[in-house]
């Protein structure tokens, strides 16, 4: 049986706002602040360089309550953008 991937809460430990342009959005994260990110996203090459120079870290897996938020608001954004 496979084991379904989650995604992850990340978090801005660096003391500037920290810009991070993945393939499917854009976040902007504040000093402290934490941000739910897919399964996907986690992947991003992005994401990894920000991890590496330690600007961002991850925090916890996400819930599947975060699971499902984070899907709408892809959905949602994606749906705007077709508009």
């Amino acid at each position: 049986m496979s084991r379904k991937r989650k995604g992850m809460v990340i978090k801005n430990t660096d003391d500037r706002t920290v810009e991070v342009n993945l393939a499917t959005r854009s976040l902007v994260i504040k000093p402290g602040e934490e941000y739910p990110i897919t399964a996907d996203e986690v992947k991003d090459p992005v994401l990894r360089e920000k991890l590496q120079v330690r600007a961002i870290s991850i925090v916890r897996p996400t819930t599947d309550d975060e699971e499902d938020a984070i899907q709408r608001l892809l959905e949602e954004q994606e749906q705007e953008e077709e508009e």
